[in-house]
């Protein structure tokens, strides 16, 4: 296996001029690169990738230099060692891979154009320009960029522009910074533009295909969360601006380039007048965890790849503090609790999970490292605990000390947990060492021992696990005194059961708020306490009680069937959290049950019966005046209805398609993927099919392109199904970004597995190639495990997957895939008998 070697250590940059000509009919960029820093050695290397390096020069004297493809090296020997200024001229493909320097495809009047933008993150910086391309290799860049310039054309970058000569824009130099967080773009542009309170400018820009009004609310978002960061952190915004692109083509959700941030249009550019509450919701939170990196990220970056948690689990805490800020009538929380909390939980429980915090010693593991549950969503929860555990006001005393200490450099967790412990008091480091370091999280078990409630931690794993004796140091968070703060030990006694029941007057419960990660497990008796007692349960009570018992039941430590008949107490609450946890958790029956059996049916009438009051109450209209929980909770009940199969919510839909044939996109946003795959499900045609794949294709609106993409993948004509699989390779129709949505969609319908399921197997090398260099990849991988129930495709998946275990950055997913199948596979030989047992007497 390749060791990562960290050329920082032998060159030290300083400063590059980088100078780049590109030419989009060629798709080729002329660069000349000049590099200014400490050589500890006369022999150095830096990074390229598919450089075609024509000379090195120094003091006007060529260089000796080899290239090391292997490597995404660029040997140089340098005259001596020391301070040292020298210059490479090469040539470089412009790419089509969304990595590094590449085109962005769209249409306006169907009229084909292209806008170029870049990404360099993690590594791609080297496919553009030479350089030590490692985040502790931080320099300043002063940019200067020549293309084939048609009139009107924008041109932005990390840093104002400051003159045009000849044809070359040239840019103010850049703050000290990585490699990575360089960037810049151009093509025919529309923006808006703000200036916040401290005079920072603010602006958004897209490509034509949209409408100006679907700049606004991110100009909006933008400005205020930039004003709000200023004042939480308590240290300036380093940049005279910050720009927010759109790039019709995109591999990642968004990326904090410093001063420019880009994004898919889908995550920046919504229309105020149709978009639905949780997409509002949705693309605030990704602006504000970009804008939250532009200090925790970028003013400060962590030294190497193997603390990125420390970038991204924190911009992930950030965004939902931020959005709450600015918007608290969302009490955008909740979708933290719904959203983030039960996919880390899920993902952390299986044996062989990384930890927060990971070496990596391949350079094809560092995109690996990206698990959005673990690296996101765990480590953000992390952050939550500590926030909970230190408070605010330590919490932003501690960040303004490590920004003073670190800003325009590097730094560690270890430096974080000084700076936080320091204003706390508390020993931050020693607490959260246990959870960084550690894969997986504990189950704490309640239980009565000889009259003496008793805590006991041990490792949580859905399917088969090896204890490793680990321990955490939990935050308890229980709802009676004689709880201590932190669970240190295996085991805990807290006393008298009957004597703390009677003075606490109320049902014992831990993780109050559940804030902390761990789940738990309440003997008979304790659990029987709290469900007598579940109507002063809140909101978020109920969706930790739901989730900690659905895990357990994931994980073989309770069955499924006596899970099925508390649903219905759920289905009662008019909240948007409890009615995601509930169908959720619903939705886990269907893999006990068979495609057209008596089982499924029944389960059907089940979805009918929890869904039937909420249906009528609400119906499929919003009303003026209703609660945010009510816009939420219809897309929920009402997509019950429609797999029910209730005959009138299946009408009701169809007059709605009906009255909208002229104007499907103006269909009300929350309710549209259910009207449209309504209508491909029960009253399809391939004259409907072609017509809704026509509108795909012309459609720049990125969450009407999403209800689309779900309605075609639902058709159960086999004929549609093929045709389908057909467009998952014109790239012209569906862009590589979206396909794995196409896919797994096309995967979890029934009647169009196994067609999606051959496709992924023939043409591998095609996707491979496609997308193969992007850090989502694997996550094809990860749906398909998603998806897979039965022995079957159990055998299936390991006979395509296991010759590919060896290769870097797909070995932890493979294995870990086969582990979550395989338990799943058991979980339903030993329960499908007894869950549905359960559902058939829920709807007697």
């Amino acid at each position: 296996m390749t060791e990562i070697t960290r050329f920082y250590n032998t060159f030290q940059p300083e400063h590059y001029n980088v100078f780049l000509d590109i030419d989009r009919q060629k798709k080729t960029i002329t660069g000349k690169t000049t590099i200014t820093g400490t050589a500890l050695e006369p022999e150095i290397a830096i990074h390229q990738k598919d450089l075609q390096v024509a000379k090195v020069t120094a003091a006007q004297q060529q260089l000796e230099f080899t290239l090391d493809p292997a490597a995404d090296a660029l040997k140089i020997k340098l005259p001596q060692s020391g301070k040292t200024t020298f210059t490479v001229n090469y040539t470089a493909p412009l790419t089509d891979t969304m990595m590094g320097i590449y085109p962005s495809y769209y249409e306006v009047d169907g009229v084909k154009k292209q806008i170029i933008g870049t990404q360099f993150e993690t590594n791609f910086a080297r496919q553009a320009f030479p350089c030590v391309d490692e985040p502790e290799a931080k320099a300043t860049f002063s940019l200067a960029i020549k293309f084939d310039e048609q009139p009107g054309e924008t041109v932005l970058s990390n840093m104002p522009e400051t003159k045009v000569e000849d044809g070359v824009h040239y840019f103010e130099p850049t703050v000290k910074m990585s490699t990575y967080l360089v960037a810049f773009a151009f093509g025919d542009l529309q923006s808006k533009i703000t200036t916040t309170k401290s005079g920072v400018k603010v602006g958004v820009f897209a490509t034509k295909a949209h409408q100006p009004h679907e700049l606004d609310f991110a100009l909006d978002i933008a400005k205020r969360a930039i004003e709000f960061y200023e004042d939480f952190y308590q240290t300036p915004y380093p940049l005279p601006h910050s720009w927010q692109l759109a790039l019709p083509d995109f591999s990642a959700g968004a990326m904090e380039n410093w001063g420019l941030v880009t994004y898919r249009e889908a995550y920046l550019l919504i229309d105020p007048e149709n978009t639905a509450l949780d997409t509002q919701k949705l693309v605030a939170t990704v602006i504000t965890h970009e804008l939250a990196h532009q200090w925790f990220g970028d003013l400060v970056t962590m030294k190497w790849w193997d603390d990125l948690w420390l970038n991204e689990s924190f911009a992930n805490m950030m965004e939902y503090v931020a959005v709450d800020a600015i918007k608290p009538e969302w009490r955008i929380w909740e979708l933290f609790q719904e959203s983030d909390v039960p996919a880390a939980l899920q993902r952390d429980a299986t044996d062989g999970v990384q930890s927060v915090h990971v070496k990596v010693n391949n350079p094809a593991e560092i995109d690996a490292l990206f698990d959005s549950a673990i690296v996101y969503a765990k480590g953000a929860r992390m952050l939550v605990m500590v926030r909970a555990l230190i408070g605010d006001k330590a919490l932003r005393a501690g960040l303004k000390q490590y920004f003073a200490a670190h800003q325009y450099s590097n730094a560690t967790g270890a430096d974080l947990w000084a700076a936080l412990g320091a204003a706390a008091g508390i020993d931050v480091g020693a607490v959260m060492q246990s959870w960084l370091e550690q894969p997986g999280y504990p189950v704490v078990t309640v239980a009565v021992k000889n009259g003496k409630l008793t805590l006991t931690q041990e490792q949580f794993f859905i399917g088969e696990g090896q204890q490793q004796d680990r321990l955490w140091q939990i935050p308890l968070h229980g709802n009676y005194q004689a709880v201590p703060t932190l669970m240190t030990e295996r085991e805990l006694t807290l006393g008298d059961y009957q004597q703390l029941r009677q003075a606490a007057a109320k049902p014992f419960r831990l993780n109050v708020g559940n804030n902390s990660h761990f789940i738990v497990k309440y003997t008979a008796e304790l659990l029987q306490d709290i469900l007598a007692n579940f109507a002063t349960l809140d909101e978020i009570d109920q969706l930790q009680l739901l989730q900690d018992l659905r895990l357990l039941a994931d994980s073989r430590q309770l069955s499924y069937a006596d899970l099925v008949p508390l649903l219905s107490k759920f289905a009662v609450s008019t909240s948007a959290v409890v009615n995601a946890i509930l169908y959720q958790t619903a939705a886990n029956l269907k893999k006990f049950v068979e495609p057209d059996t008596a089982e499924e049916k029944q389960l059907k009438q089940f979805f009918d019966q929890l869904s039937a009051p909420a249906v009528k109450r609400l119906g499929w209209q919003a009303v003026a005046g209703e609660s945010d929980d009510d816009k939420l909770v219809r897309p929920y009940v009402l997509g019950a209805a429609l797999y029910a199969e209730n005959q009138l919510a299946i009408n009701q839909a169809h007059q709605l398609f009906t009255a909208h044939q002229a104007d499907l996109i103006n269909l009300p946003a929350a309710i549209r993927s259910l009207v449209l795959t309504n209508e491909v499900k029960n009253f399809g045609s391939e004259e409907l099919f072609d017509k809704l794949f026509t509108i795909y294709r012309q459609t720049p609106d990125a969450s009407y392109k999403a209800d689309l993409c779900a309605a075609l993948t639902s058709t159960p004509d086999a004929a549609l199904i093929k045709k389908l699989i057909e467009k998952f390779e014109d790239t012209e129709t569906i862009k590589p970004q979206d396909l794995r949505a196409w896919y797994y969609r096309t995967l979890a319908n029934n009647d169009g597995q196994q067609a999606a399921w051959d496709w992924i197997r023939q043409d591998w090398s095609w996707l491979e190639e496609k997308v193969g260099g992007d850090m989502e990849f694997t996550t094809y991988i990860t749906v398909t495990a998603r998806v897979f129930h039965s022995a079957a495709r159990l055998a299936e998946f390991r006979a395509f997957f296991e010759p590919k275990i060896n290769i870097p950055g797909m070995t932890r997913e493979i294995k870990m895939d086969i582990k979550i199948i395989t338990s799943r596979v058991n979980l339903i030989e030993a329960e499908a008998g007894a869950v549905n047992a359960a559902v058939s007497d829920a709807v007697k």
